[in-house]
């Protein structure tokens, strides 16, 4: 059993770029809300800086709402980004997730890890299947954006 779930993601942009995407919140509106839900701009509050906190609103397809909490842990532009998050604000527990970037000859690689301590299978199953459509965004967004 595995503690995490880790992913790996070439973009064609560089890493200034895909930092950008964590910390500006236009575009984290964006990706976090993927192509099936909407993160209404409005409801997206960002204080980027170390301990700074986060919030969001995810109106999912079924009318219902998730609001999202976190904090940013580590802002090392552009190579890193840790931030936590929950989508239960009121619970202190948060899992850390870690975006580390690394400049390849076609732009970034992202590594994208959140721990998943005696998580079940199909909970790191979903995760992934969610920061798989994350992104996907992501790289959508990217692909509008001036170089």
């Amino acid at each position: 059993m595995t503690d995490a779930v880790t992913l790996v993601r070439a973009f064609a942009a560089p890493p200034e770029q895909v930092y950008s995407l964590f910390v500006t919140p236009e575009y984290f509106a964006t990706w976090f809300g993927t192509d099936q839900v909407d993160v209404p701009p409005d409801t997206l509050a960002m204080d980027v800086r170390i301990g700074g906190q986060w919030r969001a609103v995810m109106h999912l397809p079924d009318g219902t709402l998730k609001h999202w909490a976190g904090s940013f842990l580590e802002l090392d532009a552009p190579n890193r980004v840790v931030f936590d998050l929950t989508d239960e604000p009121e619970n202190p527990d948060r899992l850390p997730v870690t975006a580390t970037l690394r400049p390849t000859d076609g732009g970034t690689e992202l590594t994208l890890v959140q721990p998943t301590p005696g998580w079940p299978a199909e909970g790191r199953a979903a995760l992934e299947q969610g920061y798989n459509a994350f992104l996907d965004s992501m790289d959508r967004l990217l692909q509008r954006l001036p170089a």
